[in-house]
């Protein structure tokens, strides 16, 4: 097999909520340590040196460098960003000792983070990029991707959603089938929006998770935060009001901007318990990203008229494996109870005929507070989807126990 080419070439071909959290973490937590694990939840045999390749791709990483154009972006489309954590991208360099990366005799992956919290929150969807674009490299599947047809397909999806008056936009960075991939949907999408402007409607693409991409088609960057806010905070202090910590953490950086907040890393009920009405003022609204959609927004719907806040000017924004059909289904019983938004992802950058999507995850495992610390606290989530609970059993089980859920 020939040389393959370094495969991530921007340092903002990233998901901003990478970049939104590094800022919380370094004005709350700045101490913190953090370990992460990768999960192939099909239990994925990969091709024999897919290991070696996957290190050598992030070694690539120390080469890569935030530009002037880059922070001149995010200066720009992201206000909400301080100038300070412009400046200290400005001085940001990978070390691809924060990883370990190895392959067992039967070709299954192990990937592990460790180091501080700032330094390696920034890795975890660039290293599930390159694993997803390497394995179709190195399987051969790329050679399928044909990007025309892709096009058509993607431009296709948009016009459905613009039609059915959704306003959605890109979140598929981290199982994209390759950058080429996610930059020609988000093309079509763009284009395809731009010849519908004058139909009338409220349905509209609104921009990509993807900060380079953002920037290359001249759109806004889409994004807040991920579990691992929660799960780390769980980790240091309990799970009983990780939420509620998360929330005041958010709001000291952001100050009102920035606000969906990520609710379901333990579940709707002691989410609710600490959702009280400042909180629910303060926040735009709520990302539902796990169990059954409906019954989600009917607890959210009913959450807000407890605290007599009216739903329908509150932001519910849907991203629960997502595809146009369930996104427009979801509009239909949405539509008048709130302001309904969806960010799908694999379905708009990993849909190709005869290609299977990789079932990938990096979650964060353990933390401590400062680096002094022997000893690291081990965390789990406990989403609305049983079958997505990470963390060893242990933790599970005690995170359950701790929270009344079984």
């Amino acid at each position: 097999m020939k040389e393959i080419p370094q495969i991530i070439n921007y340092f903002t071909d990233d998901d901003l909520y990478k970049f939104t959290m590094c800022c919380a973490v370094i004005d709350n937590f700045p101490r913190t340590q953090v370990k992460y694990k990768f999960n192939d939840r099909d239990n994925t045999v990969y091709p024999d040196g897919f290991a070696e390749e996957l290190r050598r791709q992030i070694k690539f990483l120390e080469n890569l460098r935030i530009t002037e154009e880059e922070t001149a972006f995010l200066r720009r489309k992201c206000k909400f960003i301080p100038e300070w954590f412009c400046t200290y991208l400005k001085g940001f360099k990978y070390d691809s000792n924060w990883v370990s990366v190895s392959q067992d005799e039967e070709g299954h992956l192990s990937v592990e983070f460790e180091g501080s919290w700032s330094h390696t929150i920034l890795l975890e969807v660039k290293v599930l990029a390159i694993i997803s674009e390497l394995y179709y490299i190195m399987t051969g599947e790329s050679s399928k991707l044909d990007y025309d047809a892709y096009y058509n397909k993607s431009w296709n999806k948009g016009s459905r959603l613009i039609e059915a008056g959704c306003v959605f936009s890109d979140f598929g960075t981290r199982r994209r089938a390759s950058f080429t991939a996610q930059d020609t949907a988000v093309r079509a999408m763009k284009e395809c929006q731009e010849s519908q402007k004058d139909k009338r409607g409220e349905g509209r693409f609104t921009g990509t998770s993807n900060v380079y991409l953002a920037m290359k088609y001249d759109l806004t960057p889409i994004g807040t935060m991920a579990h691992e806010l929660i799960c780390a905070i769980a980790g240091m202090y309990g799970p009983q009001m990780s939420n509620h910590l998360a929330m005041g953490a958010w709001g000291q950086t952001y100050r009102g901007a920035l606000g969906t907040f990520l609710y379901d890393t333990y579940g709707w009920r002691i989410f609710s318990l600490n959702f009280s009405e400042d909180y629910a003022n303060m926040f735009k609204g709520l990302r539902v990203d796990s169990g059954n959609n409906f019954e989600q927004l009917d607890n959210i719907i009913k959450k807000y008229e407890s605290l007599n806040i009216d739903p329908r000017g509150k932001q519910v924004i849907f991203s629960n494996a997502l595809d146009v059909d369930s996104a427009i289904e979801i509009q239909r019983y949405a539509s008048g109870k709130c302001l309904p938004s969806y960010g799908i992802g694999t379905h708009f950058t990993n849909d190709f005929e005869g290609i299977k999507p990789r079932n990938i995850v990096i979650k964060l495992l353990a933390v401590k507070i400062t680096e002094s610390w022997p000893f690291y606290c081990e965390t789990c989530k406990l989403s609305e989807d049983h079958g997505k609970y990470t963390g060893n059993k242990q933790t599970v089980e005690r995170f359950l126990e701790a929270l009344h859920l079984k």
